[in-house]
């Protein structure tokens, strides 16, 4: 995994200015075959979720247990320690009190002290026909402010379709809809409820969701990491 190519800074900066950012490739497109792989190992997995039995789209997704796979944990705690310094201004401009520590497993004790004990990151499958329904993925009192998507599949050549869509409501305005196609191996880094907008009276919060296009042919796997456990 190479994330040397990210230049950290002007991610930040687009996060803070836009709610997301697309990361350059991380990982080789052999790792992401590996990585893809790892949907059809059941003892990986504290739960799966049919999304059709809850209204949330088409399609299917794992819940990993832990020990998560060392690659996905090793991104969800690289990405986190660059993240928590953005999720700390935002919570600065809107006032609120709480600060993120630096250091994942610090913030996973925190939530396991609140009851929030089960963990989080998932890989996800779509095939023809296929989508998800505009979301937030919250599972307790507490959340990190960002959660990531690693994109394992090629589009154009695994699948057809299948974008990554967010919606931004703005207050008193129509909504603004954001599309996005990333390439295998990229990372979409994303607030997972709102971002901070400046005012003429000071920030305020514009609220997001995220979701997936219907998929038109083949089969589209990714990897949500989320930063926050579940109660």
């Amino acid at each position: 995994m190479n994330q040397d190519k990210i230049d950290w800074p002007t991610c930040q900066n687009t996060l803070s200015q836009t709610g997301f950012a697309v990361l350059p490739p991380l990982l080789s497109p052999d790792e992401c075959v590996r990585l893809a792989t790892l949907f059809d190992a059941p003892n990986l997995y504290r739960k799966t979720v049919i999304m059709e039995r809850h209204g949330y789209g088409s399609g299917k997704y794992n819940y990993f247990n832990y020990p998560l796979p060392p690659v996905v944990d090793q991104l969800r705690h690289d990405l986190f320690s660059q993240l928590a310094p953005v999720a700390n201004d935002w919570n600065t401009k809107l006032g609120i009190a709480l600060r993120y520590p630096t250091d994942l497993d610090e913030w996973l004790a925190i939530c396991h002290e609140a009851g929030q004990i089960k963990p989080t990151p998932l890989i996800l499958k779509y095939g023809a026909g296929d989508w998800n329904a505009l979301h937030q993925d919250m599972y307790g009192e507490l959340y990190f402010p960002f959660q990531a998507v690693l994109f394992l599949s090629r589009p154009g050549q695994d699948y057809t379709g299948g974008e990554f869509v967010m919606l931004e409501q703005r207050p008193r305005m129509q909504s603004k809809p954001i599309v996005l196609q990333p390439e295998q191996g990229q990372v979409v880094v994303f607030t997972t409820k709102y971002r901070p907008a400046k005012g003429t009276r000071g920030y305020y919060r514009l609220t997001m969701r995220h979701g997936v296009s219907e998929v038109r042919t083949g089969t589209r796997i990714n990897i949500g990491l989320i930063f926050h456990d579940a109660a």
